[in-house]
């Protein structure tokens, strides 16, 4: 039997009945890596002699009668995570010998509940691009096309999920990191609610691991079935037991519905900054025809819905305020020059993306007040939705596109060009209220690429966007392997 494409879940009850061992189930996955990743390079850093001692000792665990959520279960970890003992460089070679002494919490919590990890994936330098290559591990390629990117940041994942590459994985995600290369590769994953779950360890080898409250980024689950995500949300889910003093793992309301047609979903399939290409729209229609089907109340407007251009003008500025605040003072100098001289009626997102890469502690904390004011708007419109179901990216994933100068990027949709980092612009709409989304795969292109969607829900209420997964994965299927 292949158990390579089955879920953590069915792989849970076999093992459990005694059909396969987890040293069978790890052999296997590294066998398969193996023969295939020359072509995708998803697993940059394979730590295959661990995963089978860990193997053996999930073994002899069970044999004694313990039995743990993700028992002897294969997985992959996103390259950033720090793991004792192999290299964490972020995609760096100036850090291809940093050595962590350290896991990252995430990684304590995953081996604590028995996971075999298998090895690293790969991510773009520094984690800042929505592909995946790099100058130290080369370019992850998209196992549906190889010409095309898998995502970025987590695209290593992604691509390794899709690929048969162990049973899940843990990525991270600030400017759709984790569910870009769902949308991309035809996997799941979640963005969790900002805060709940604790960070530490997930952190640039220049800088030591101690927790942070980061301003936008979370880390989460990504996996081949929306179940799964739920399993390994509830493993990673809760503050850092160093802040906290004690692990503390957190209980998160139940789901706000069990049943489809129970239901409230607004549906957004245009946004006023750029458009929807044909095959994501298509995607977006495919769920909403299902939700009416299924019974549940389906709308494609809201005046409740805080203004989308605003949001995307917020979330640029709140992140590229953080990705240049340790620019060397020479090239941070030559932005500020810039940025004054932009006219004042100049609100297109460049300009959005310039004014925030040089953007004052005053300027934040003002960006900061019109946010909180957004996160209001959004428990408003929460009271009359449970779920806004809306694209992840403008298009499936894209070719290679390898310029220097991401400023020169362009992203082609339905045959027009656009600025490569406006795609963000979905992304940001529940990143930067700090809202749980979850990336479900929704169809397919015309070019057989997968499509997904996110699934946007309440602050806190994680297990609503998730059941709401579960419940369409029923309907219109999930994921399923490329040929």
């Amino acid at each position: 039997m292949d158990w390579n494409f089955l879920t953590a879940e069915k792989l849970a009850a076999a093992l459990h009945a005694g059909e396969v061992t987890s040293a069978e189930l790890t052999d296997e996955a590294i066998a398969r890596i193996e023969r295939d990743d020359k072509a995708i390079n998803a697993i940059c850093v394979p730590d295959f002699e661990r995963a089978r001692a860990a193997a053996r000792g999930a073994d002899e665990a069970r044999a004694r009668g313990e039995d743990r959520p993700l028992l002897g279960i294969p997985v992959t970890v996103k390259e950033s995570f720090n793991i004792a003992g192999v290299p964490t460089a972020w995609g760096m070679p100036l850090h291809r010998n940093h050595m962590p002494t350290e896991d990252a919490v995430q990684v304590s919590r995953l081996k604590a509940v028995g996971a075999v990890v298998l090895g690293k994936t790969n991510v773009p330098l520094g984690l800042q691009d929505i592909q995946s290559f790099n100058d130290l591990y080369g370019t992850t390629n998209n196992p549906w096309d190889h010409g095309r990117t898998s995502g970025g940041s987590s695209g290593g994942s992604a691509a390794a999920l899709a690929s048969g590459f162990g049973a899940l994985s843990i990525g991270s995600d600030l400017a759709g990191s984790l569910r870009t290369p769902a949308h991309f590769c035809g996997v799941y994953a979640h963005k969790p609610t900002l805060g709940l779950a604790a960070n530490r360890g997930m952190v640039p080898p220049s800088e030591p691991a101690l927790p942070v409250d980061l301003d936008l980024a979370v880390v989460g689950p990504m996996a081949r079935a929306a179940r799964d995500l739920t399993l390994l949300l509830d493993v990673m889910a809760g503050p850092d037991p160093l802040t906290f003093g004690v692990a503390h793992h957190v209980t998160l309301p139940p789901a706000r519905h069990e049943r489809l047609h129970d239901f409230r979903v607004l549906v957004l399939d245009e946004h006023p900054l750029i458009p929807t290409g044909s095959a994501v729209r298509a995607g977006v229609n495919r769920v909403a025809d299902a939700l009416v089907d299924g019974g549940a109340r389906v709308e494609r407007q809201s005046p409740l819905l805080p203004d989308p251009t605003e949001a995307a003008t917020l979330y640029t500025q709140l992140l590229f305020s953080s990705s240049v605040a340790r620019f060397p003072v020479e090239p941070y100098e030559e932005l500020r020059t810039r940025a004054a001289g932009l006219s004042a009626h100049d609100r297109s997102l460049d300009a959005a993306r310039l004014r925030g890469m040089v953007s004052s502690h005053r300027d934040w904390m003002e960006a900061n007040s019109r946010r909180e004011l957004h996160r209001h708007g959004w428990r408003q419109l929460f009271a009359e939705f449970d779920a806004v179901v809306c694209p992840i990216t403008p298009t499936p994933a894209f070719p290679h596109d390898h310029n220097p100068d991401p400023r020169e990027r362009r992203l082609d949709i339905d045959g027009v060009e656009y600025p490569y980092f406006d795609q963000l612009v979905w992304a940001g709409l529940a990143t930067m209220p700090g809202l749980p989304a979850t990336a479900v795969p929704a169809d397919r292109s015309p070019e057989g690429l997968p499509v997904g969607v996110q699934l946007i829900g309440p602050m806190f209420e994680d297990r609503t966007p998730l059941r709401l997964a579960e419940l369409l994965e029923q309907r219109i299927g999930g994921f399923q392997a490329p040929k």
